[in-house]
C-alpha cells in the first residue's frame, strides 16, 4: 500500500488553509486555528485516530468563526481522501462508542464515496466557552462532502457540552482509524462486493 500522507492547501476569499496528514502516523498534532476550543477537538481526532495532522488556518475571525470552521473541515475532508487514494486493502467501515463521565456518543463512518451526514446532537447549551456549538455541524458537513464518506453522529446522553463534543470527536477519529486501518484479507482489493463502493 502506498505512502497514505497528503498536503492541501485551500484559499477563498474569507479563509487560507493548509492541511497535512499521515494515516499511518502515531498521534501528533500541529494546530494552528486562532480556534482553540476547535484545535482541542481535532487533537482529539489525531491522538484517537493515531494520524499525524498538521493544520494552519487563516479566517475572518473578526466577523465570526464560520467561515473558519467550514473551511478547515473542507480541507481535511480533501486531505483524508487523497491520503486514502484509491481505498483497496482497507476495512472501509468505522465506528466507535466513547463515554467521558456523563456523555456518551455514537460514530459509524463508511468510506463509500458518498457524501452523506447524519447529526443528531442536541448540545446542552449554544457556547462552550467562546465556541458556537452550532459550528460542529458545518465541520463534519464540509468534511463529509469533500472526504466523500457517509457519517452518522449520535450522542446518545450528556448534560455538558463540553464532555459532548468531546466523546464525538474522539468517537469520530476512532472510527476513522478503523476504517482507514490496512485488512490484509483485503490487500488489493477494493471493500466491496461488486469492486464499487
Amino acid at each position: 500500500m502506498k505512502n497514505r500522507k497528503s498536503s492541501i492547501e485551500r484559499k477563498t476569499l474569507e479563509t487560507n488553509i493548509t492541511v497535512e496528514i499521515d494515516l499511518d502516523g502515531s498521534g501528533v498534532s500541529l494546530l494552528d486555528t486562532g480556534l482553540p476550543f476547535l484545535e482541542h477537538m481535532l487533537d482529539q481526532i489525531a491522538r484517537h485516530g493515531m494520524i499525524d495532522l498538521s493544520i494552519k488556518a487563516e479566517g475572518d475571525l473578526h466577523i465570526d468563526a464560520h467561515h473558519t470552521v467550514e473551511d478547515i473541515g473542507i480541507t481535511f475532508g480533501q486531505a483524508l481522501s487523497q491520503a486514502v487514494g484509491d481505498k483497496k486493502g482497507i476495512c472501509r467501515y468505522g465506528h466507535s462508542y466513547v463515554p467521558l463521565d456523563e456523555a456518551l456518543s455514537r460514530v459509524v463512518l463508511d468510506l463509500s464515496g458518498r457524501p452523506g451526514l447524519f447529526f443528531n446532537v442536541e448540545f446542552s447549551r449554544s457556547q462552550i466557552g467562546k465556541f458556537d456549538a452550532d459550528l460542529f455541524v458545518e465541520f463534519f458537513q464540509g468534511f463529509v462532502n469533500h472526504a466523500q464518506l457517509t457519517l452518522h453522529v449520535d450522542n446518545l446522553r450528556g448534560d455538558n457540552a463540553h464532555h459532548q463534543a468531546e466523546t464525538i470527536f474522539k468517537a469520530f477519529g476512532r472510527a476513522m482509524r478503523m476504517a482507514v486501518s490496512r485488512d490484509l484479507a483485503m490487500e488489493g482489493v477494493m471493500p466491496s462486493t461488486k469492486g464499487v463502493l
